[in-house]
């Protein structure tokens, strides 16, 4: 079992009404929630922990997870509201309006984390979880406490513009990427991090903090898999992009559910990838996140539409 543990909220897509005006339809979505969504769709047992609301959004998230075989049983539910985000899309590519402020998912405090059941062997966090208090304190200190027992994931999909104590983000973040087993970037996120345009050099200062594997998205130029031992890249696939929303998360998706299929997911596994069994990974979250990309919106790919 994959214990995903971060934001779920509410994507308000642009979409145009019949008449030609502007509007905004409501879908599930949130970084660690479409991983979830995409490893229930890949057949790869999975758990969702966050702070989800009772109102009506909430059940929304709710039962996007049933849908797609993801328990929802360790998350925590509260009587706040559900975080919203507005998206907007330039040439395919999305930017955000979040709404946030006092929210189910926000408000998550340390006494609301769950007992990790014996069954999870790997955890993965990230996503705007990591940036806003006090939720970012809650997922660290879960983090913290299980990762020397679980394998553990990281994508932090940095967003500069929604982080308000650039110090404090940095120093969680190379906490969290210390006692992490694999750490997902895109480029522009490793650039933003390690401060070095060169993915080689950038991958290797992290290599260096403690975890076995770098994966370096890289957009149409593929992705790399870096370990101490050496690199691994797995070309893009050509697909007609719709937009990218949800690309990065079903990457991980992909990544890790390939690790599982491989028996891979325990701490020594991960610590021990062959090139082989790197590059399955590395592909599979490819050709997952191809297919999201080439329909709208963060709707990832059951496991026969690969």
């Amino acid at each position: 079992m994959i214990l995903c543990s971060g934001e779920a909220l509410i994507d308000m897509l642009p979409r145009e009404t019949t008449a030609g005006e502007n509007a905004f339809a409501p879908h599930a979505g949130g970084s660690v929630f479409n991983t979830a969504i995409a490893l229930g769709r890949l057949g790869t047992p999975v758990s969702f922990f966050s702070g989800l609301s009772t109102d009506l959004f909430g059940q929304v998230l709710v039962d996007a997870l049933a849908a797609s075989g993801v328990s929802a049983e360790l998350a925590h539910r509260a009587d706040r509201p559900t975080t919203l985000a507005f998206v907007t899309l330039t040439n395919g590519q999305a930017s955000y309006a979040f709404y946030d402020e006092n929210t189910a998912g926000r408000m998550l405090s340390e006494d609301e984390l769950p007992a990790v059941p014996d069954d999870v062997t790997a955890m993965f966090f990230g996503g705007i979880s990591l940036a806003v208090e006090p939720c970012a304190s809650t997922y660290e200190a879960l983090c913290l406490r299980e990762a020397p027992r679980r394998v553990t994931m990281v994508d932090p999909n940095i967003r500069p513009r929604f982080i308000r104590d650039e110090a404090t983000y940095r120093a969680r973040i190379e906490r969290i990427v210390g006692a992490a087993d694999v750490v997902k970037l895109s480029d522009e996120d490793l650039a933003w991090l390690t401060g070095n345009d060169d993915t080689h050099d950038g991958a290797r200062q992290l290599l260096s903090k403690g975890p076995a594997v770098i994966c370096v998205t890289r957009g149409s130029e593929g992705v790399e898999g870096h370990t101490p031992d050496g690199i691994v890249t797995v070309p893009a696939r050509k697909v007609q992009v719709v937009d990218t929303v949800g690309a990065g998360d079903t990457f991980n998706a992909g990544f890790l559910a390939a690790l599982h299929d491989a028996g891979a997911l325990t701490k020594t596994s991960v610590r021990q990838l062959d090139e082989d069994t790197l590059e399955a990974a590395l592909t599979l979250g490819v050709r997952a996140a191809a297919v999201t990309v080439s329909r709208a919106g963060a709707n990832p790919p059951r496991r026969d539409e690969l």
